[in-house]
């Protein structure tokens, strides 16, 4: 007996499912060095965008999410002091709204204009290994958009998330998670306490720092999740 129908096809994702298509590629030629502002190819804000000075690559590149009212510039200085020593390609944009797609009303427009900004950099620069990394509503959202793109990204720095909320899961990502036990804002018994052993019952290798303060991401969290990063 033969069924009746073709079988499914695998059906097709998009930016509403939060799904990346850019993908490294060889560059002959790198673009200048040292800080930029990055002009949205939407039209919409400008990101902002560091390359460590004092070579031309590869880099591994690092997507900086900023938290809900914030902006390209408090998600850039999240890893800014470290990036030069350790060759980390800095690229923060500025979320349309007053935080990201996702949170607000579904994946769409953020993950467009996140897709092209990397699209033009992965045309600019030799980059070997991606990140994506956020603090607050944008650890919540590197998080989401980690999982889903885990074909692309290999490691995620969540720094206080809420969440995680892929619609579709692809490859396996490693995951680095901090949270202050004295959070008043996502408070880690209801956020990271939950969060990070779900993540391990699915099979995803998390790193987990908690540490003494609040809603923040003191400096010796950054060198920590920066150390493991390049480890």
């Amino acid at each position: 007996m033969t069924e009746p129908a073709p079988p499914h096809r695998q059906p097709e994702e998009g930016y509403r499912h939060g799904r990346l298509t850019a993908r490294p590629t060889t560059v002959t030629a790198p673009g200048p060095t040292g800080p930029a502002e990055v002009t949205d190819p939407a039209g919409g804000p400008p990101a902002l965008r560091h390359v460590p000075t004092g070579g031309e690559g590869p880099y591994r590149l690092v997507l900086l999410l900023h938290g809900a009212g914030g902006s390209a510039r408090q998600g850039l200085d999240l890893l800014l002091p470290l990036a030069d020593a350790h060759r980390l390609l800095l690229l923060a944009p500025q979320a349309l709204a007053s935080t990201w797609d996702l949170i607000a009303a579904g994946y769409g427009p953020d993950v467009a204009r996140i897709d092209a900004l990397l699209a033009a950099t992965f045309r600019a620069y030799p980059v070997a290994g991606v990140t994506v990394g956020g603090f607050s509503d944008g650890a919540s959202y590197a998080l989401s958009l980690g999982l889903t793109n885990g074909d692309l990204v290999d490691a995620v720095l969540a720094f206080s998330p809420g969440f995680a909320a892929p619609l579709v899961t692809h490859g396996r990502p490693r995951l680095f998670v901090s949270h202050g036990t004295d959070d008043r804002v996502l408070p880690v018994d209801v956020c990271s306490r939950r969060l990070v052993p779900r993540l391990h019952g699915l099979g995803y290798p998390a790193e987990y720092a908690e540490f003494a303060g609040g809603h923040e991401v003191p400096a010796e969290i950054r060198r920590r999740a920066v150390d493991w990063l390049v480890g």
